[in-house]
């Protein structure tokens, strides 16, 4: 009896000393609560498509901050059953719970917790995680303070909104959209209550990490709003056995990190690092049908290329220890050196038995390989196959998964590729691919890859030239120059398949890719001529040779570039400037910039004639009708596309650059360390299946049009011409009656 008076008396002098320190020690030096009554969350840059889908988050922080009153009263009732069932009811602080921590420090038991949430919304904005009676006492005071401050909700949308949940992410909203992918608004009971049991322990908890602890957790939230009344028992089985579908990294809805990192560069030389901070929102204007649809087709056409040429063997090798520790020890490491790209996943290979590879994913599940997977790499299984080709336990490849589930051996490919489609009236970006993997290489090649155009550059001499008296049915001599001049040449232009039709009509010479039928369009006309055309279309006259190759496009341009200047076929005449960023809005949905574009081009910025770009248009369709890129129209089922393949010298570069419906778009193949593509590789074989598929997203459900032929041409025998060239006008022709008259 005396021990328990004893007892008594030591714990209750514990408390008044406990709280003559506080009162008079701790009080005094409290931090104001401007944190907490002027609430200013750290939300990241957030970067949408034009249809309002995260594409990009940029800051140290994933936060969304979401008001209480459009918080789920579900996710509200899991947190509040798990950690603070009593918190509409207390006045902050619990005070039999903090006696017991207090008891606990002082003599050394097991550390206790009873924080309620207003005591943790002390911490998370004031204090240290250490655990010392000084700090605890600190926080007591300061949830006491935090009280008589706010209104209940208030503390509790503030907890919500600052909390950490694992995954980089702070405040349940971020959380739910790195766990789940989807706004908290849609949480089930069950996701709510996996939720709910993080806070506690955001490391052991973690639904990515700990998956097996986070349903432990998560069994304890519910069994809690059963046991307070806030489930009933048929909605407690149900979410006990719904299955949790977790993402184990962050995972935006469509693929466009080359748009994202342009819009963070642009945002950030405005806001410098308030950026990462302040809560922008940017609305783009890409299209997240169209973007999808090319990053897929890049990548797909991409790899389709660099099946045709070979296997290169694996990409590294380890030798795998003995010991089964050091040995799973060994091959987690060199997965770690090399990440996933999308679904080419990497995988350490574990066991070679005839034609059959078993290998490890970085998940720990191991693969087997065998029949069709294997054949692409079937090389690398021979007996007699070179060690650096060879693939053998502790070679690390690239897997990949096909719609039934079966695993084939891949390869990161060493050729990039991009793509970018742009609206011909305006300007703005629709779709944007800079490269094949913007992690592995954020090099955007949309807008920074100079490189040669080859015959894509042809349709810009061709308008030139309209303006000198050439017309689309203008004969031009298509044998090489050296047939029809006594003069000695230092460069005698041949054709790529190496055959000459003789006299032939420019519009069949273009959609053939004639190269010298355009050497000599480019030297009747005058090859300085030609190059000052070039400017007109938002081309660089410095990046282009003084010389007769430049109708072989051996200058210099960007995709983007190629993309705006096809648009002034497209539009009718007008050079309209890429745009990408429609709005910037604040956290509170202030409008801070709008894009004030019109929808049609002004008249000031026509760089040609209407009758110039619709004769040229003409051209250029039946290019895509009965030419280089016959198959365009044949796979897309319309006659209203139009466009030119490009190829450069040695197949360094493939093109194709094209438009329809208002739709211009370009796509591009090639290495960065510039390298020929191959001796039967093309621009039709190389970039233009990427534009096919990429505009079958962007044509879907639009009609085929044509287009209004301006009062100023005329139709003679199928083929538009100026009409002042009708009935036996000024037309020339090349090459035929005057061996020298080009």
């Amino acid at each position: 009896m005396k021990w328990i008076v004893s007892l008594g008396a030591l714990v209750a002098l514990t408390v008044i000393l406990c709280l003559a320190y506080a009162l008079l020690i701790l009080a005094p030096n409290l931090p104001p609560l401007d944190a907490v009554t002027d609430y200013q969350p750290k939300i990241p840059l957030r970067i949408y498509t034009a249809d309002n889908v995260l594409i990009g988050e940029f800051g140290k922080e994933h936060r969304e901050f979401v008001a209480i009153k459009d918080t789920p009263p579900t996710l509200k009732n899991a947190l509040l059953a798990i950690e603070d069932a009593r918190f509409y009811d207390h006045g902050g602080v619990d005070l039999v719970g903090v006696a017991r921590a207090i008891f606990s420090t002082f003599t050394g038991g097991v550390k206790q917790g009873a924080s309620t949430i207003t005591m943790q919304v002390a911490r998370n904005f004031f204090l240290t995680q250490e655990r010392t009676l000084t700090r605890k006492l600190t926080e007591v005071l300061l949830a006491y303070r935090i009280e008589s401050a706010l209104s209940k909700d208030q503390i509790l949308e503030l907890y919500m909104n600052q909390i950490y949940l694992g995954q980089r992410s702070y405040g349940f909203a971020s959380a739910s959209r790195a766990y789940f992918g989807k706004p908290m608004q849609e949480l089930s009971l069950a996701e709510s209550a996996m939720l709910a049991g993080v806070p506690q322990n955001p490391a052991r908890h973690n639904p990515a990490v700990n998956p097996k602890r986070a349903k432990q957790r998560q069994m304890l939230v519910l069994k809690s709003m059963l046991k307070q009344d806030l489930i009933t028992q048929a909605q407690f089985a149900q979410a006990s056995t719904e299955p949790m579908h977790i993402n184990s990294s962050p995972v935006f809805e469509t693929h466009a990190g080359f748009v994202a990192e342009m819009v963070r560069q642009s945002v950030f030389a405005q806001y410098q690092d308030a950026t990462y901070t302040m809560g922008l929102k940017v609305t783009t204007t890409i299209n997240k049908a169209e973007q999808e649809a090319a990053y897929e087709s890049l990548r797909r056409n991409v790899l389709a290329y660099d099946q045709r040429h070979g296997y290169r063997g694996p990409e590294a090798f380890i030798d795998l220890p003995s010991d089964e520790d050091a040995r799973n020890d060994a091959i987690d490491e060199l997965l770690q050196k090399h990440p996933n790209s999308d679904r080419l996943l990497p995988a350490v290979v574990t066991e070679v038995a005839g034609k059959t590879v078993k290998a490890e994913l970085a998940s720990g599940d191991t693969v087997q390989i065998s029949g069709e997977g294997i054949g692409f790499a079937a090389s690398a299984l021979q007996a007699n196959a070179n060690k650096d080709l060879k693939i053998r336990p502790g070679a690390l490849i690239r897997v990949t998964q096909d719609a039934k589930k079966n695993w084939a051996i891949s390869q990161l490919p060493e050729v990039d590729a991009a793509y970018v489609s742009l609206n011909a009236q305006s300007g703005a970006y629709r779709a944007m691919v800079g490269g094949f993997d913007f992690n592995r290489k954020n090099f955007n090649h949309v807008t920074s890859a100079w490189r040669q155009p080859g015959s894509s550059i042809k349709p810009f001499i061709y308008s030139a030239a309209l303006d000198k008296g050439f017309a689309p049915s203008t004969l031009i001599n298509d044998v090489q120059l050296s047939a029809t001049t006594t003069d000695s040449l230092k460069w005698d232009p041949r054709n790529d398949d190496g055959k000459y039709d003789g006299p032939t009509a420019m519009q069949d010479a273009l959609a053939q890719s004639k190269n010298v039928v355009a050497v000599r369009i480019l030297k009747a006309i005058g090859a300085s001529y030609g190059r000052d055309y070039l400017p007109r279309f938002g081309f660089d006259a410095d990046k282009h040779p003084l010389n007769l190759t430049l109708a072989l496009g051996t200058g210099s341009v960007t995709p983007v570039q190629l993309a705006s200047a096809y648009g002034v076929f497209a539009n009718g005449g007008y050079l309209v400037s890429p745009w990408l960023i429609k709005t910037v809005t604040d956290a509170k949905g202030k409008v801070l910039f709008e894009a004030n574009k019109p929808d049609t081009p002004a008249e000031e910025a026509r760089v040609i004639e209407a009758r110039n770009a619709f004769v040229t248009d003409s051209m250029l369709r039946e290019v895509t009708r009965s030419g280089t890129a016959a198959s365009a129209s044949s796979k897309l089922g319309r006659q209203d596309l139009a466009g030119k393949t490009g190829t450069t010298s040695d197949a360094v570069d493939g093109w194709f650059a094209g438009y329809a419906n208002n739709v211009v778009s370009v796509a591009w193949m090639g290495y960065d360390d510039p390298k020929s593509l191959g001796t039967r590789e093309f621009g039709s074989t190389l970039a233009l299946p990427i534009w096919i598929d990429s505009m079958r997203a962007a044509l879907a459900g639009s009609a085929p049009t044509e287009r209004t032929p301006p009062d100023t041409v005329v139709n003679v025998d199928g083929r538009w011409m100026y009409s002042e060239y009708d009935n036996g006008g000024p037309l020339k022709t090349v090459g035929l009656d005057n061996p020298d008259s080009d």
